[in-house]
């Protein structure tokens, strides 16, 4: 049986290239202005993480004041659940680094417009500015505890691969389809399955699913068979999970 240590799952720099995807909640945090909401963050090409913000936001004159130094941020990315689960918060991301203005913000934001095609960045330069964030820490959080990951870490690492498509699948499967999270359920162990379970998360390796409780919310991992990379693969690895024999979607013998 495998143990919590060695059930497959993303590592830290590749959960935090998620959370950068789909992270629906960013707040930018600078000495002397109060926190400022940030619409766009996008990991660049270069390794900083480009963030817009008000025009007219503090943290773009402290920005410009600070020098070549930059200004010291930190950058919290708040993952939420698709479900309305009792705790929607899946996990917190906090980048710091040092804060820097941009000299051509409409050719980044253009350049960044690329991977990220957001209506934002076609107010760069009308209401909205760019500001970029030089990382030199990052720290993940979620229901098993916090942890540091190297920078360089993240920037090598990628985004999982239905991290677009989560939302979706997950609110399928609660609205829709009840009775196979609770046939998936069953994989875990009696006494830990006692509550309302729903599902948490999905990635290239496994469905999490949180168990809500009298006692207090918990969240397990539900490793699939080996790790998958298209939604032919997910859907087979979730027929596998449920225990249909018909995993390549064959039909029976009549």
């Amino acid at each position: 049986m495998q143990t919590l240590t060695d059930v497959p799952a993303p590592s830290t720099a590749e959960r935090v290239c998620t959370a950068l995807v789909r992270a629906d909640s960013t707040v930018l945090a600078v000495d002397g202005c109060d926190p400022v909401t940030t619409a766009v963050h996008h990991l660049h090409t270069d390794g900083d993480i480009v963030v817009t913000v008000p025009v007219d936001c503090p943290a773009v004159a402290l920005a410009w004041q600070a020098g070549p130094a930059g200004l010291p941020a930190v950058l919290e990315l708040t993952d939420h659940s698709p479900i309305a689960l009792r705790n929607p918060v899946r996990s917190l991301i906090w980048l710091s680094g040092s804060l820097h203005p941009v000299g051509n913000p409409r050719e980044l934001a253009a350049e960044v417009a690329e991977d990220l095609p957001h209506p934002e960045l076609l107010d760069v330069g009308h209401g909205t500015e760019l500001l970029r964030l030089e990382l030199t820490s990052v720290v993940a959080a979620d229901t098993t505890g916090a942890e540091s990951v190297e920078v360089e870490d993240v920037l090598t690492a990628l985004p999982d691969p239905f991290a677009a498509l989560e939302t979706a699948w997950l609110q399928h499967l609660e609205q829709d389809h009840a009775d196979i999270v609770l046939r998936i359920a069953r994989r875990i162990p009696p006494a830990a399955r006692t509550g309302r379970i729903r599902p948490l998360g999905l990635d290239r390796y496994g469905l999490r699913l949180r168990i809500e409780s009298g006692t207090g919310d918990h969240d397990v991992r539900i490793p699939f068979h080996e790790p998958v990379d298209d939604a032919t693969g997910l859907s087979r690895a979730l027929r596998r999970l449920v225990g249909c024999p018909f995993v390549n979607g064959l039909r029976a013998r009549p």
